[in-house]
């Protein structure tokens, strides 16, 4: 073992900070479009 693997940081489950993080730029990005959608149709 080397190093960096027997002291780590953080022992938290990476899957649980990936879906976190794919969760929050979906809802950055649905938010974006959204926004984009209520002001196309507010110009018409």
């Amino acid at each position: 073992m080397n190093e960096f693997e027997q002291n780590v940081q953080s022992k938290r489950n990476d899957a649980i900070d990936s879906g976190i993080g794919f969760v929050v730029s979906f809802v950055f990005f649905s938010a974006i479009f959204v926004i984009g959608t209520v002001i196309q149709l507010l110009g018409k």
